[in-house]
């Protein structure tokens, strides 16, 4: 249906409609609307209802019959069929305006095949077809938007994207029957793949895992803005890139420089809780005898340590670390790509 004119000769755009029946309802009757819309679009409707007018009584009043109408007619639509929903709109108000309504409410109802996958990240998408024949990955793809199709494209074998794009380009009308079953299959496959991506994939470990294997410049860049944005998560991430166990990765002088900065306090505790033999042997076998003997006689003296205790100290030692490699006094070597040149 056209929009109508409003008094001051403009027309209402249709979320300066929805911003008018918003209006209308009140606050009440807008606050309980609001609680089944989304974030952005109680943003944009809000904006609008903010930038609108005061509207003549008759434009109000032909908008709030216009939404009305919409709702009386995907009502009649869903109880009783098409058909029937028809007879009844005409009845109701009149040949022009029942087929007004149906055609808006027909084409919001319709569903676009494969919507759950254009919502999809391509990565999912991509386990799902990446191993179905070219046509079948063809037809899928056909119904995708163009940048998921792109990014799948370009990850095939070589000689399956000309395939691939040779049988998208020749592909015609498919019956609606097999469009339902292909259709079935790939929903209760992307059922699969989205839960056992949730549970494997992604999370603060993992973002720690890639800080590990990421060159020093990138990753202070990113540290330093993650905590201006989220100095919570940031700290997280930055305790899981260096554990207590680490430690053993550490040469020689290097936990001599680490040690001179650790009170003997916290080493004690820490080495005290630590079950890793390796890593006790470590901080122990690069003490001075007088040093050692110190801590060994401090740990003899510790009674009833609790475990929440001995995390504080290991942690303590693991930003010292951290801290010593951000100032360039010590190298932490993060695997073969992070050559160390003596």
């Amino acid at each position: 249906m056209a929009s109508k004119n409003n008094g001051g000769g403009t027309k209402l755009s249709p979320a300066g409609k929805a911003a008018a029946v918003i209006v209308a309802l009140g606050a009440e009757g807008a606050s309980q609307i609001y609680k089944h819309l989304r974030e952005d679009e109680i943003e944009k409707i809000s904006l609008e209802v903010a930038k609108l007018e005061k509207l003549p009584p008759e434009t109000l009043q032909e908008v709030v019959e216009d939404f009305y109408g919409l709702c009386v007619t995907q009502k009649v639509i869903s109880d009783g069929g098409v058909v029937y929903a028809r007879d009844v709109l005409e009845k109701a108000f009149g040949p022009d305006l029942a087929a007004s309504y149906m055609d808006r409410i027909s084409s919001a109802m319709q569903t676009v095949p494969f919507d759950f996958i254009r919502k999809a990240n391509y990565r999912n998408l991509m386990m799902m077809i990446q191993n179905e024949h070219p046509q079948t990955i063809a037809f899928v793809l056909s119904y995708v938007k163009a940048e998921q199709a792109a990014s799948v494209i370009s990850e095939l074998p070589r000689e399956t994207q000309l395939d691939v794009i040779e049988r998208i380009a020749q592909l015609e009308s498919v019956s609606p029957e097999i469009v339902s079953i292909v259709e079935d299959v790939l929903r209760r496959r992307f059922s699969a793949v989205v839960s056992v991506d949730m549970a494997e994939i992604g999370g603060v470990n993992y973002v720690a895992d890639i800080m590990n294997h990421t060159e020093r410049a990138t990753e202070k860049y990113i540290f330093d803005e993650l905590n201006k944005k989220n100095p919570e998560l940031s700290d997280n991430i930055r305790k899981l890139m260096f554990v207590f166990e680490d430690i053993t990765k550490l040469d020689d002088m290097t936990i001599q420089r680490v040690l001179r900065e650790v009170d003997s306090q916290d080493l004690a505790v820490a080495i005290k809780g630590s079950t890793n033999e390796e890593v006790r042997e470590s901080l122990l076998g690069n003490m001075s005898a007088r040093a050692k003997q110190n801590i060994i006689t401090d740990m003899e003296y510790l009674r009833n340590v609790r475990m929440r205790d001995v995390e504080e100290a290991q942690q303590k030692i693991v930003n010292i670390i951290r801290s010593l490699e951000e100032t360039g006094e010590i190298v932490i070597s993060r695997g073969g790509e992070d050559e160390i040149i003596a």
